[in-house]
Protein backbone atom coordinates (compact mmCIF):
# COMPACT_ATOMS: atom_id res chain seq x y z
CA UNK A 1 0.00 0.00 0.00
CA UNK A 2 1.20 3.40 -1.38
CA UNK A 3 2.08 5.82 1.66
CA UNK A 4 0.35 8.57 1.83
CA UNK A 5 1.74 12.25 1.14
CA UNK A 6 2.48 14.37 3.74
CA UNK A 7 1.12 17.83 3.98
CA UNK A 8 4.68 19.17 4.20
CA UNK A 9 6.12 17.45 1.05
CA UNK A 10 2.87 18.26 -0.75
CA UNK A 11 3.24 21.70 0.52
CA UNK A 12 7.26 21.17 -0.96
CA UNK A 13 6.05 19.64 -4.13
CA UNK A 14 3.27 22.15 -5.37
CA UNK A 15 5.71 24.57 -4.12
CA UNK A 16 8.70 23.73 -6.48
CA UNK A 17 6.31 23.93 -9.21
CA UNK A 18 4.66 27.00 -8.97
CA UNK A 19 6.73 29.07 -8.02
CA UNK A 20 8.96 27.91 -11.27
CA UNK A 21 6.03 28.17 -13.07
CA UNK A 22 5.93 31.91 -11.73
CA UNK A 23 9.67 32.82 -12.47
CA UNK A 24 8.96 31.60 -16.16
CA UNK A 25 6.42 33.83 -16.48
CA UNK A 26 7.85 36.87 -15.14
CA UNK A 27 10.82 36.14 -17.21
CA UNK A 28 8.25 36.31 -20.39
CA UNK A 29 7.97 39.81 -19.41
CA UNK A 30 11.37 40.60 -19.92
CA UNK A 31 11.07 39.72 -23.41
CA UNK A 32 8.78 43.15 -23.71
CA UNK A 33 11.86 45.12 -23.31
CA UNK A 34 13.41 44.01 -26.40
CA UNK A 35 13.43 46.57 -29.29
CA UNK A 36 10.33 44.95 -30.84
CA UNK A 37 8.06 46.70 -28.17
CA UNK A 38 7.69 50.61 -26.94
CA UNK A 39 6.60 51.04 -23.50
CA UNK A 40 5.71 54.46 -21.61
CA UNK A 41 8.22 54.76 -18.15
CA UNK A 42 4.72 54.68 -16.50
CA UNK A 43 3.89 51.72 -17.79
CA UNK A 44 6.80 50.13 -16.74
CA UNK A 45 6.31 51.09 -13.53
CA UNK A 46 2.68 50.34 -13.40
CA UNK A 47 3.58 46.61 -14.67
CA UNK A 48 6.56 46.49 -11.56
CA UNK A 49 3.59 48.26 -9.09
CA UNK A 50 1.16 45.38 -9.59
CA UNK A 51 3.64 42.85 -9.64
CA UNK A 52 4.95 43.66 -6.19
CA UNK A 53 1.86 44.07 -4.88
CA UNK A 54 0.37 40.53 -5.59
CA UNK A 55 4.19 39.44 -3.80
CA UNK A 56 3.35 41.75 -0.73
CA UNK A 57 -0.28 39.99 -0.52
CA UNK A 58 0.69 36.67 -0.66
CA UNK A 59 3.45 37.15 1.92
CA UNK A 60 1.01 38.87 4.21
CA UNK A 61 -1.02 35.81 3.64
CA UNK A 62 2.34 33.57 5.02
CA UNK A 63 2.72 36.10 7.70
CA UNK A 64 -0.76 35.94 9.49
CA UNK A 65 -0.25 32.13 9.44
CA UNK A 66 3.04 32.40 11.50
CA UNK A 67 1.36 35.38 13.84
CA UNK A 68 -2.14 33.45 14.72
CA UNK A 69 0.31 30.25 15.80
CA UNK A 70 2.83 32.77 17.82
CA UNK A 71 -0.20 34.40 19.65
CA UNK A 72 -2.06 31.58 20.44
CA UNK A 73 -2.34 30.89 23.86
CA UNK A 74 -2.44 27.62 26.09
CA UNK A 75 -2.38 27.32 30.06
Amino acid sequence: MAEAESKHDKFKRLATQRVTNAIKKIELLGNLSGSGYESTPEEVEKIFKALQDTLDGVKEKFSKTERVNKSKFEL
